[in-house]
C-alpha cells in the first residue's frame, strides 16, 4: 500500500478487517416492539409525512456531540435551520458507555435528558442492539453504506471514521512527536493526555489500542497498550486531565491524541493563535468507526429518524468530510463526483494513511474489555 489514495482506502475498507458477518451482535433484549423487526430502507415519498412528524415532535436530544467534533456544530445548526427543530444538547463531552448509560437511566423520561441518538465507537453498537437499547431504522441511502458497516437489520450503522493523531501547541512542545515511543522522552515530562477517560470513552480507548500497536502488540492484543501508558505515566510524562481545545491552547495538555478530525479542525479554528501541529504517527495507525442508533426509548422518534435521513444525505456527509472526518458514503460520493474540489483539497496527504489498521468488531470488543478493565490496575491514574 505505498501510494494509496484516501478513495482507495475507503474502498480497502472491507479488506481491512472490519468485517460485520464475523461479530454478528446477540439478539437485542426485551425492549419497545420498534426494535424487534428488521427495518425497510425509507422511501423516498415518505418523506414529507417523516418532516411533518418530525416537526409536530419539534425536539430532538443529542448526547455527546461537541460542536469541534466531527464539524458537528455546523451540523446541528443547519439541521435547526433546515427544519425548525430545537435540538437539547446532553452533556457534548461524554464518551459512548455514557451515551448507553443515559438511555438505560432515563428509559421512562421523555424530558430532555433521555436522548434520542447516540454517535458511539464501532464496538458499542452492538452492544447497545444486544441490550435493547437502540430501534432499527434503514435511511433512504441505506444501500449506499459498505454493508460491512453496519447492522443488517439496521439497528446501528457507522457514519464516519478516522485515524488517531498527536496533536500538540507548538509554542510549548518544543521537540515534534513522530511517533509513540518519542512520548515517554524526558522532553514530554508533564505534557501527554488523552482526549477522555480510557475506563470509558472510545476516543480513549482506541488510543491505548493504538499505542499498544506501536509497542509490540496487535489486534489481537491491547495489552501492551495499558504497559505503554503505564511507563508514561512512571515517567511523569501522562497528564491524568481530559484534553479539549482549551486546554490544549493553555498549555495544559500540550500534546494530545485524538481523532484527525477532532485535530485538524481545531488546528484551523486557533488560526495560529497557539499554532497547532498535527502528527499522523510513523506506526501503530489506528482508524476507529463510529456509528449511529436512534433510542429504543426516544421521547421523538421522527425527529430522531429525520436527523438520521439529514446526516446520511450528501449534505449531511459533506458536512462531516468538511470537519475532516471520513463520512461512511464517501465512496458513493466519490463515484457520483460530488464532493467540492476545494473540500477535497483541504483533506491531509493520503501517503499518512497508507500503514492505517482497521481491526474487526470482535477485536475491538474484546480490546475494549482488556482496556477498560485493565486502566485502573495497570496504570491507575484516573482521568477527568
Amino acid at each position: 500500500m505505498k501510494s494509496i489514495s484516501r478513495r482507495t482506502l475507503l474502498r480497502a475498507l472491507p479488506l481491512a478487517g472490519v468485517a460485520l458477518a464475523a461479530c454478528a451482535a446477540p439478539p437485542p433484549a426485551a425492549a419497545p416492539a420498534a426494535t424487534t423487526a428488521p427495518a425497510a430502507a425509507a422511501p423516498a415519498g415518505n418523506m414529507d409525512a417523516l418532516i411533518a412528524a418530525a416537526k409536530a415532535e419539534g425536539e430532538l436530544n443529542t448526547i455527546a456531540l461537541p460542536h469541534d467534533w466531527a464539524n458537528y456544530g455546523e451540523v446541528i445548526e443547519t439541521f435547526k435551520a433546515k427544519y425548525g427543530i430545537k435540538i437539547n444538547e446532553i452533556n457534548p463531552d461524554a464518551g459512548s458507555a455514557d451515551e448507553l448509560e443515559a438511555i438505560k437511566a432515563n428509559k421512562d423520561n421523555k424530558g430532555p435528558q433521555a436522548p434520542d441518538v447516540i454517535d458511539v465507537g464501532f464496538a458499542f453498537g452492538p452492544q447497545a442492539k444486544a441490550d435493547g437499547l437502540i430501534q432499527a431504522y434503514k435511511v433512504s441511502t441505506w444501500d449506499t453504506i459498505p454493508d460491512n458497516l453496519k447492522d443488517a437489520e439496521g439497528f446501528w450503522y457507522g457514519d464516519y471514521y478516522g485515524v488517531l493523531t498527536f496533536e500538540y501547541n507548538k509554542s510549548v512542545v518544543t521537540s515534534e512527536p513522530k511517533d509513540w515511543a518519542d512520548l515517554l522522552k524526558p522532553e514530554f515530562k508533564g505534557q501527554v493526555a488523552l482526549a477522555g477517560d480510557p475506563r470509558v470513552s472510545s476516543q480513549a480507548i482506541n488510543a491505548v489500542y493504538a499505542a499498544g500497536l506501536a509497542s509490540g502488540g496487535s489486534v489481537d492484543d491491547a495489552a501492551p497498550g495499558l504497559e505503554f501508558f503505564k511507563k508514561l505515566n512512571e515517567a511523569g510524562n501522562f497528564v491524568p486531565v481530559i484534553a479539549k481545545p482549551a486546554t490544549i491552547a493553555k498549555g495544559e495538555t500540550p500534546v494530545s491524541i485524538r481523532w484527525d478530525y477532532n485535530a485538524l479542525a481545531n488546528r484551523d479554528a486557533t488560526a495560529g493563535n497557539p499554532e497547532i501541529g498535527v502528527v499522523v504517527p510513523a506506526s501503530g495507525v489506528l482508524a476507529g468507526v463510529y456509528v449511529q442508533g436512534i433510542s429504543a426509548y426516544a421521547p421523538h422518534p421522527n425527529a430522531a429518524k429525520l436527523w438520521m435521513e439529514f446526516l446520511y444525505s450528501d449534505e449531511g456527509q459533506l458536512l462531516w468530510l468538511k470537519g475532516y472526518a471520513h463520512p461512511i458514503r464517501y465512496n458513493d460520493l466519490v463515484k457520483r463526483d460530488v464532493i467540492p474540489a476545494d473540500l477535497a483539497a483541504k483533506l491531509p496527504p493520503a501517503d499518512s494513511y497508507a500503514k492505517a489498521v482497521f481491526p474487526t468488531l470482535d477485536q475491538l470488543t474484546a480490546s475494549k474489555k482488556v482496556i477498560t478493565e485493565g486502566w485502573d490496575k495497570t496504570v491507575g491514574a484516573n482521568v477527568q
